[in-house]
């Protein structure tokens, strides 16, 4: 064991919770030490796919028979792709125990997922963090919108979140850069969606991550569709393009990648973290780094994972685990059921450009207003309208001169959309360490055992049929509802396992991300979700990891800590 340096504070992952947590933490003062499991990728520098044509890239950027055989998890929906195939983690090397099946997609690397999300970035609001308590469902919140909301202004105008302002009580408004555009279809589609539903029902341009003006050294979204590459004009929120950078300006940040946290340093007389053990991945020795307070934000799972190996000698569940909440209540969001159709009319139009979102539909189910249904809470829609491009199927024409002229040209326009679907907190649905099996390292690894419970399968009913109605009253023709399936987890929003609650005996967090049994330490990202709403939820990490630093610097200031 080497003793290695003290710091002000120690944050545990490098994505988008820790990227914030770094630089609020650096930007006050604090000597702050971030600790990434995985390998440092560089902004810009390391984005080596980022700029090429796909025939440039071997295999097109498709996966080989040998990918699907090395990747069995990744194999199982489009991440597989060898363009950014490393920034997915290698499940040789990181194993998990499916008790029932689970697709768990991870990026252990400087910026996490940050560098892969989808963007898409909303507001939780006060129907969301109510609803808990109204419908007698788990714990209730401990905050409301009123005291994240300034949070929410902070973080957007640092990140920069493109969108359009809509009034709307279930989707609060934010600090927005101007909207992208809605092309001609949705448009004329949305137009008639409003009209039929008498607005109770309203399709949107998605508010989602990309600048669309100039931001610090940031240059605006260029509409290249190639983010999950990196973009090397920093035009999406990641932590290299965006916080790491804050943070590494002042002077203040320590970034040691490779740096796999086994447990935090629990001081049973202190009752407080005295700092964090470290594995070094490449190496394999072992270090203690020091700090007054310790950030965990390691993505959901990796979070509880860490909280459940430290403290055993106290608590045998982990620190945290005195609740008996400590792994349980596993969310994320359900999805891959909606509908498309054609859209006639439109043949002189095409679009321009890969806009780097598509529309959105807000929840309007369960709201004031609507008939009660037989689930709890609701659902929202993500889609596009495109026009189909050369590499559709032309099956009526065969082979030969007429297919490659038909080819040559724009196929009819079409639009679909898939719903995201909340799903309830339940105590069932659990993480627990497996000490019988092992990673790559000797750690032990997680089992995960969740599952759709009732609620959700009677949602997914009105998830399709509603989406069928949808595109209907907006004029497509030939609307098919489709549903190809959801495993837990394919929604790669992992949430809850050390939730926020009022009262230490039901939650593992305090209303200021604080471990019950260890104030200092603060979990920030998806763990301490107590409920998910229907809404993609990184926008709310970042929030809450903005607040909590600041809460964290206060009570340092006043020696709480």
């Amino acid at each position: 064991m080497a003793v290695a340096s003290q710091f002000d504070a120690i944050v545990v992952g490098s994505g988008i919770s820790g990227g914030w947590a770094a630089k609020e933490l650096t930007e006050k003062g604090l000597k702050v030490l971030l600790l990434e499991r995985g390998q440092n990728i560089e902004h810009i520098k390391d984005y080596v796919n980022a700029l090429k044509g796909p025939w440039e890239v071997p295999h097109r950027g498709r996966d080989t028979i040998a990918d699907q055989q090395a990747h069995p998890v990744q194999r199982r929906d489009y991440i597989l792709n060898e363009e950014n195939r490393d920034w997915w983690c290698n499940e040789a090397e990181h194993p998990y125990v499916e008790t029932k099946p689970f697709d768990w997609f991870r990026g252990y690397h400087v910026g996490g997922r940050s560098l892969m999300w989808g963007r898409q970035s909303y507001r939780h609001s006060d129907i969301d963090f109510e609803a808990n308590a109204r419908e007698g469902i788990a714990v209730d919140w401990p905050i409301r919108y009123q005291d994240i909301a300034p949070w929410y202004d902070h973080v957007e105008r640092f990140a920069g979140i493109s969108g359009s302002k809509e009034n709307l009580p279930q989707l609060p408004d934010g600090q927005f850069m101007p909207a992208m555009e809605l092309n001609c279809v949705e448009q004329h589609v949305a137009a008639r969606i409003k009209a039929h539903f008498k607005d109770t029902r309203r399709l949107i341009i998605g508010r989602v991550a990309n600048i669309t003006e100039p931001l610090q050294s940031r240059v605006n979204c260029q509409y290249r569709a190639k983010c999950w590459l990196g973009c090397p004009f920093g035009a999406y929120f990641s932590t290299q393009s965006s916080t790491l950078p804050a943070a590494v300006a002042t002077g203040n940040l320590t970034l040691r990648p490779f740096s796999i946290v086994t447990r935090l340093l629990y001081d049973k007389d202190a009752k407080r973290a005295r700092g964090v053990e470290v594995l070094d991945a490449e190496t394999k020795q072992t270090y203690e780094f020091g700090a007054k307070i310790v950030f965990v934000c390691a993505s959901a799972f990796n979070s509880t994972w860490l909280l459940m190996n430290s403290a055993t000698d106290v608590w045998p569940g982990g620190l945290g685990s005195s609740s008996g909440e400590l792994g349980h209540n596993a969310m994320d969001h359900h999805f891959r059921v909606g509908a498309s159709g054609v859209v006639e009319g439109f043949e002189d139009r095409v679009t321009f450009g890969r806009r780097a979102t598509g529309y959105y539909i807000p929840r309007y189910r369960n709201l004031p207003g609507d008939a009660p249904r037989n689930y709890l809470r609701g659902f929202g829609y993500q889609g596009a309208a495109s026009r189909q491009g050369w590499s559709r199927d032309i099956a009526e024409l065969g082979v030969g001169a007429a297919l490659k002229e038909e080819l040559c040209g724009p196929g009819q326009w079409t639009i679909g959309m898939s719903a995201f679907g909340e799903i309830l907190p339940d105590h069932s649905n659990r993480i627990s360490l497996d000490r019988t099996k092992q990673d790559k390292w000797g750690l032990p690894v997680l089992a995960i055992d969740c599952e759709l419970k009732d609620n959700e399968r009677k949602m997914r009913v009105d998830m399709g049929n509603d989406a069928v109605e949808i595109l209907e009253a907006g004029g497509a023709k030939r609307v098919r509802r489709n549903d190809s399936g959801y495993t837990f987890g394919r929604g790669i929003h992992e949430m809850g396992t050390a939730r926020m609650g009022r009262d230490p005996r039901t939650s593992v967090l305090n209303g200021h991300n604080q471990v019950w049994d260890a104030p200092n330490v603060f979990v920030t990202d998806g763990a301490c979700m107590t409920s998910s709403a229907a809404v993609n939820p990184s926008l709310t990490y970042m929030a809450l990891t903005a607040r909590a630093a600041n809460f964290a610097i206060d009570e340092l200031k006043r020696q709480n800590l």
